[in-house]
């Protein structure tokens, strides 16, 4: 079976998202996003606003965090359950997860941190080719 072709800065973009460099992974994608075409676009969108969100929440900005993952669902959501090789309705799940304690109220608890345990991690299916 042939391997699809992922593209090397979408993949770069998943790399820094799994070592929690949120800020770089949104660098990174922001790249694809302006070159991808229009059935991707908000696909990735989708991906900087996650990035964003977890690097906000990261950094106790928290009202920034809720907006964008807000936005974040929304652009993401249409792409269930599977694309680009990213199962996107699972990442939907772990990122609801994440955000439940900072989404219990309508004013956000300053004191609220993301629980390092609850931070997504990407992998695609099928994994991309070794070379």
């Amino acid at each position: 079976m042939e391997q699809p072709g992922y593209a090397p800065e979408y993949l770069a973009g998943i790399r820094y998202f799994n070592d929690r460099d949120f800020f770089e992974s949104h660098e990174v994608w922001e790249d694809v996003w302006n070159d991808c075409d229009p059935a991707s676009r908000k696909f990735y969108q989708g991906l900087i606003q996650t990035a964003v969100a977890l690097h906000h929440f990261g950094n106790g900005n928290l009202r920034g965090a809720v907006k964008l993952y807000h936005s974040s669902r929304a652009y993401l959501e249409p792409y269930r359950p599977v694309y680009g090789g990213l199962n996107v309705a699972h990442l939907l799940d772990e990122m609801a997860r994440c955000f439940e304690a900072l989404l219990a109220s309508a004013e956000p608890d300053p004191d609220i941190e993301v629980d390092p345990e609850l931070i997504p991690t990407l992998a695609l299916d099928p994994p991309p080719a070794v070379e």
